[in-house]
């Protein structure tokens, strides 16, 4: 039996290593396109963007730093490393994934007055205030990865590097997840029943079009589909792994830690797939992915620099 057990065992490692190893290179490329998209085109210099800019370089990290160790780390039910060296990853780990969350969190708040108070959008929201936002979001997760590494406790393996659950609930939880969760769930609501108002309002004011039906259903479509998708992927990324980590400090039940590692690698999955959730959804951002992605962005930067040297 136990040549068999390490069998299955080395080839989880493996499959654990090749899906981390690809979602390393889908993250770090991903959020690499959102960063330089939003260095390089001055159109793209809004305070949205800007929060957007931040959560990718947080969503980056976790693609350079976190999948690598956690690659290491899955070779291995044991981490050989020192206890020190332990609790330096999993504060990275925390202080790179809750930055992603609160970001997006933040972000929440900014479509907020974007749409349902667009007349004091400009003095509520500037690059200041996102800035702001961005600093609060780094500090917050920076505070929480040191609590981790302060008072973070080993699990029963002396060599395992796994962050005691009971450090990790109540008011971790609470700023980290279910705080965030509240809020940017009660803001898309609140947006989506005034997009829904403001289809109505249009579908009255174009009573004399031919086809204002179509025009209004279509709208109303988007704003689901893009409200859905948004609170969708995060909550299928996240709740799983914050409610069994809950769930197994008051219950006598105690949770495999391969369950938890694929709710974990299911939440890390997140930072992979906010590139495509938030800026996908925008012609501008496509737009400057194609320009990228071909290299026209290049070829536009040599010959500005064939003009002046002229």
């Amino acid at each position: 039996m136990m040549p068999g057990r390490n069998l299955n065992l080395t080839c989880i490692g493996v499959l654990l290593s090749v899906f981390y190893g690809c979602s390393s290179v889908i993250v770090t490329c991903g959020n690499l396109l959102v960063i330089m998209s939003i260095y390089n085109f001055k159109q793209l210099h809004t305070p949205t963007n800007y929060l957007i800019l931040s959560l990718a370089v947080a969503d980056l990290f976790v693609g350079i730093l976190v999948c690598p160790l956690s690659i290491a780390l899955s070779e291995t039910s044991c981490w050989y490393c020192g206890s020190l060296l332990c609790r330096i990853r999993s504060s990275f780990d925390i202080v790179l994934c809750n930055s992603s969350i609160l970001h997006l969190c933040c972000i929440s708040v900014d479509r907020y007055y974007a749409v349902c108070q667009p007349l004091r959008y400009t003095t509520k929201i500037n690059v200041q205030v996102a800035t702001i936002m961005s600093l609060v979001s780094w500090c917050v997760s920076v505070v929480i990865g040191i609590g981790v590494l302060v008072v973070g406790s080993k699990n029963k393996c002396a060599e395992s590097c796994s962050v005691d659950f009971r450090i990790t609930t109540t008011i971790g939880c609470i700023v980290s997840f279910y705080l965030p969760a509240s809020v940017m769930l009660c803001t898309y609501l609140k947006i989506f029943q005034v997009a829904q108002k403001q289809v109505h309002s249009i579908q009255n004011t174009t009573c004399q079009s031919t086809k204002p039906g179509a025009t209004v259903s279509k709208m109303e479509k988007k704003a689901t589909k893009t409200l859905a998708v948004v609170m969708g992927v995060f909550l299928m990324c996240w709740t799983p792994y914050f409610l069994c980590v809950n769930f197994q400090p008051v219950s006598n039940y105690e949770i495999p830690d391969s369950v938890m590692d694929i709710f974990s690698i299911l939440g890390r999955s997140n930072s992979m797939l906010n590139p495509f959730v938030y800026a996908f959804f925008y012609s501008w951002f496509r737009a400057a992915f194609r320009m990228i992605i071909t290299g026209r962005i290049f070829q536009d930067c040599l010959y500005f620099l064939k003009v002046l040297s002229k």
